[in-house]
Parts: structure tokens; C-alpha cells; sequence
């Protein structure tokens, strides 16, 4: 343990750690926190958590972020042994309390850390190589959907006020556009102009939950594919990780965030704006995974909408890339002057080719809906 950059000896006695320490290594994949692997030798057999130190500054409440992600891993557990699931010990994540009977520690340097059991036999995917990988990812989030449905989405904190409320985003646009931190008004005219002209659907989707007509859900609100821990025999999807986001939302955040980032034929930020496009192969993969395990959880609504979500959803990242690009990039990691903008391009590119296939969108959805 002495080699671990903090101090490890006491963390593990906080979350009663037992057996013999022998190695840790450093997950490099994630963006926020730091995430560690840990090796115990317990009674001959080999254990493993996972050890990660919560980044206070991006979640500010860690006592609200974790009994958000408790309450809800907890569901999902009880509902998957209630149903038999034959991975149900492993289709969820088991966080450790402290002996506080908190599940975060916070140590002399005001580090927050957490630890969850370690999930064996899994591997993730960081790119879609086909339409079967995209169609297990829909009936993964379609089921992490399905099990939360009759949990109370309202209950929880929710970790990132207004995240995914379009219309508000719509509204940050505006002010930076008044405010032109960085000078750059006058080089995005045409960017500007393309979001203010569909500021009216950005209410769409909030304004029928102020009507009541779609149902406030448990949303994890980061649906990529790297979230999804897979079955290494079967290669189903048993397990959704990276559970920080999980806030009260609509079903239609997860699902068109989805589709935003799985179905575009080009990457995030490409600058040949012609390879840009929705594969409607690949929306079709999702939506009839995601709908075959979403089941009767769903709305006629909300699954009438799906296209929509798709939309606003890419709308709504486009308008935040163009906003932080007047802001001077202040929220998102940039590797050159231009990259948000470049971010921004893609988005809106995509939003109107989901315009010029809309109808299509429709019957597809309509198609497994049924």
C-alpha cells in the first residue's frame, strides 16, 4: 500500500476491507474521477473492488450523488432477483457502506472516495463495429428503463440542475450571445441563426412534462456505449456503470442522447461535414433492441416521440458547443481554437439530416412500437 498515492490503509479500514492488500492499478478511461482497482487475498480466494475518488468540483453534493446511485442500484437489484435474472448478482453495481453507514468517505485532504465490488467477466465497447452491438445497447438501456419504471423518478437529486431542459439551454445561447466573451459573434452568425430558428421545438419536450402528458423517470443521462458492462459468454449487456448523471429526466434524454452519439456516420468533431448523417440501419438496431426490453414501461407518447428525443437531444449538445464557443471554452475540453465550433457543425449537420429522414424515423418506430 505504500506506494498508492493516498492514503490507502486507512480508506480501505473506513469501507472494512478485509484480506490481504496485494496490488491496485489506475483506470485511465474516465474523465472525471479517479478510478483504482484493488486486490485483496481473502481466505485463499481473490477480491476485488473498485476504488474511486469522486470529483467534488463537477458533483458538489456527494452525500445526494450517492444516495441517488444506492436507491436506484438498489431497485435494480431487487427487481432482477424477484425476475430470476441469472447474472442478478451481477447487473448492478454493489457500493460499500463506510461504517458511518455512508457510502463516501471523505479524507484529511477533502478527497471524496467511494468503493463498489468489482463485476468479472465483462468487457465494454468504445466503438459500434456493427448493428448488433447498437441493437444490444438498446436493449440494455431498455432495460435499465424497464426496471426503474415504477421507481419514483421525483424522488431524487437531481445532480446537474436543468441538464437536459432544452429551452433553458436555448436561453444560455442568448446570453452568451449578448455577452460575446470571446470576440467570436460576428464568425458564427449562420450557427446562430440555424438554432434560434428551432427555438420553438425546444419546448416541446418540457412543456408536456409542465402538462403532465410525459412522465418524470430515472435517467441516466450519459448513455454512451462504454456504460454498458457486457456478458462476456453471452455478450448481452447486464450491467450499466458510470451512474453520476442518474437524475429525475424523461426516457426520451437516454434514448435520443443515444442515438445522437451511436447512429452519426462521422465522429464528434469531423470537419468534412458530407460523412455526416443518421444511419437508419443503425436507429433501427437501437430502437427494436430498445423497445423489445423497454416493454410496456413506455407511453404511446413517449414512444411516439423517439424521434423527437433523437433530435433535441443532438440539437440541444449542438447549442451547448456553440454556446461554450462564445463563452471562449470554458466547459469543454478543447484541443484547438476551433473544436467546439467544429463540435457544433456535426450536431446541427445531423439535426437536419434527421429532418430530411423524419418520415422514415417515424414508421421505424411505429414499426416496433406495435
Amino acid at each position: 500500500m505504500s506506494n498508492f498515492p493516498f492514503d490507502l490503509k486507512k480508506i480501505c479500514n473506513m469501507f472494512s476491507l478485509n484480506g490481504t492488500f496485494t496490488e491496485y492499478d489506475k483506470i485511465n478511461n474516465g474523465h472525471v474521477n479517479s478510478t483504482f482497482t484493488l486486490t485483496f487475498e481473502e481466505d485463499g480466494e481473490i477480491v476485488k473492488y473498485v476504488l474511486q475518488m469522486i470529483n467534488t468540483e463537477a458533483f458538489k453534493n456527494p452525500e445526494g450523488l450517492m444516495n441517488n446511485i444506492v436507491a436506484v442500484t438498489n431497485h435494480i437489484r431487487k427487481k432482477n432477483e424477484e425476475l430470476n435474472i441469472p447474472w442478478a448478482d451481477r447487473g448492478t453495481l454493489t457500493f460499500l457502506p463506510c461504517k458511518d453507514g455512508k457510502y463516501f468517505y471523505i479524507d484529511e485532504k477533502n478527497n471524496c472516495w467511494r468503493v463498489y465490488r468489482f463485476i468479472d467477466d465483462v468487457f465494454t465497447y468504445n466503438v459500434i463495429d456493427d448493428e448488433q452491438v447498437f441493437l444490444n445497447a438498446g436493449i440494455a438501456f431498455g432495460d435499465f428503463q424497464n426496471l426503474l419504471s415504477d421507481f419514483d423518478g421525483s424522488t431524487l437529486y437531481e445532480t446537474i440542475e436543468k441538464f437536459h431542459n432544452t429551452a433553458s439551454r436555448v436561453e444560455n445561447l442568448k446570453n452568451a450571445i449578448l455577452e460575446n466573451r470571446a470576440g467570436r459573434l460576428d464568425s458564427v452568425k449562420d450557427e446562430i441563426e440555424f438554432a434560434l430558428s428551432h427555438e420553438e421545438e425546444a419546448h416541446v419536450l418540457v412543456d408536456l412534462i409542465d402538462e403532465g402528458k410525459l412522465p418524470l423517470r430515472v435517467t441516466h443521462n450519459d448513455t454512451k456505449l462504454n456504460n454498458i458492462l457486457f456478458d462476456k459468454d453471452s455478450n448481452k449487456g447486464i450491467c450499466i456503470i458510470d451512474l453520476d448523471t442518474v437524475m429525475p429526466g424523461l426516457s426520451l434524454y437516454d434514448f435520443g442522447d443515444s442515438i445522437r452519439f451511436g447512429a452519426n456516420t462521422a465522429s464528434e468533431d469531423e470537419k468534412d461535414l458530407s460523412k455526416v448523417s443518421l444511419s437508419l440501419s443503425l436507429y433501427e438496431a437501437y430502437v427494436k433492441g430498445y423497445l423489445s426490453s423497454a416493454k410496456d414501461a413506455l407511453t404511446d407518447l413517449e414512444k411516439e416521440l423517439l424521434p423527437m428525443g433523437a433530435k433535441m437531444m443532438t440539437y440541444e449538445c449542438g447549442i451547448r458547443f456553440l454556446t461554450d464557443y462564445l463563452n471562449g471554452d470554458i466547459y469543454f475540453h478543447t484541443d484547438y481554437p476551433e473544436h467546439n465550433l467544429d463540435r457544433c457543425h456535426t450536431q446541427f449537420e445531423l439535426v437536419k439530416d434527421i429532418e430530411r429522414k423524419w418520415t422514415e424515423m417515424q414508421e421505424i418506430t411505429k414499426k416496433y412500437s406495435l
